[in-house]
């Protein structure tokens, strides 16, 4: 039965519809700075960071591009582009005792939700007012992640799933299959946001070819991408994948920067990534024209990241949009 209006509903056109999450989320983040929110991690003395001019260990020009050599809680407090950041993105240690470089990926939980909290506050505070950050993380530290950049009093936008379909092999649970892309920002009414650069096809279009969709007068047959991630080039980066980088671990594929970074930066913007990897940021932020900062706790693998930030560059620009996400194959003869 199509939905009937009630006038007994103080909304757009009498219909009974809910506000929204982010409207919602707008309305307490003002509250939640003060509330008495304690988490595991406070009880740690918090990481008091160097105080002294830090130097790119790796640069490039047109754009700008900088990659520093060191603990990320001591480098991005003395960045000479301290509080101009318009986006960050992280993808921190899980604390899975994986064999990184130099970092020690096995803190007691405590010491491991201290450091987060002291690298998201580090940069928090390097982000503009308009500014935004992104964090990819799994089931976990989502929530307190989650719970502490609501205390900072930044404001929830979304909170997104990338999904992939070779998750690792477990016959004691259910096998993992997504990470968590957490989207928070300082000020939701100032933040950069371009929907038309991120853009695929509606189901609609590429299932249904309903004339409806096709005769908007923008975008036709286009939405904004919903909040689970999937498709072409949005697995896992393996072995046999080109993206590879073999020094690396837990290497994120370059469509889900390239959508991060169109949708929350402008050309020319200036993107901060706290944890270089693969240099995957950096890379996708050089191909579309906006400059980036990235440090790298081991001289080794940054070594390894610049090849590819400066040398090899992005191999799938522009395949993060257009396309179509849809399950299902067309119904009959209805051919997009």
């Amino acid at each position: 039965m199509a939905e009937r209006k009630n006038t007994e509903f103080d909304r757009p056109g009498g219909y009974a519809t809910p506000r929204g999450a982010t409207q919602i989320q707008r309305e307490s983040a003002a509250d939640l700075p003060d509330a008495d929110i304690r988490l595991l991690g406070d009880d740690v003395a918090p990481h008091v960071p160097a105080t002294a001019a830090v130097e790119p260990v790796h640069r490039s020009t047109d754009p700008d591009t900088r990659l520093y050599v060191g603990d990320c809680r001591d480098v991005i407090p003395n960045l000479p582009d301290h509080g101009e950041v318009d986006l960050v993105f992280a993808d921190p240690p899980f604390n899975w005792d994986v064999p990184y470089d130099e970092w020690s990926d096995g803190m007691p939980r405590a010491e491991y939700e201290r450091f987060t909290y002291d690298w998201l506050d580090a940069c928090v505070d390097a982000l503009a007012p308009h500014g935004s950050i992104w964090v990819n993380i799994p089931d976990d530290t989502a929530a307190e992640i989650v719970m502490h950049l609501k205390r900072r009093g930044l404001t929830m936008i979304n909170w997104c799933a990338w999904h992939f379909r070779f998750g690792q092999h477990r016959d004691s649970s259910f096998i993992m299959s997504k990470v968590h892309a957490l989207y928070f920002a300082k000020d939701p009414n100032q933040r950069i946001w371009n929907p038309d650069s991120i853009l695929e096809q509606s189901d609609r279009a590429s299932v249904y070819n309903d004339p409806r969709t096709q005769a908007k007068g923008r975008n036709a047959g286009m939405r904004v991408p919903m909040d689970v991630w999937y498709g072409p080039y949005w697995g896992r980066v393996q072995g046999n994948n080109k993206e590879r980088r073999a020094r690396h671990h837990n290497q994120i594929p370059e469509v889900y920067l390239e959508r991060v970074i169109l949708a929350c930066s402008d050309e020319g913007g200036l993107v901060l990534d706290p944890f270089c990897g693969s240099g995957t940021t950096s890379t996708v932020a050089r191909a579309w024209n906006r400059r980036s900062i990235t440090t790298e706790y081991g001289a080794g693998n940054a070594d390894s990241a610049w090849e590819r930030i400066d040398g090899i560059g992005m191999l799938r620009k522009g395949q993060s949009t257009g396309g179509s996400s849809a399950i299902g194959k067309p119904r009959g003869d209805r051919k997009p």
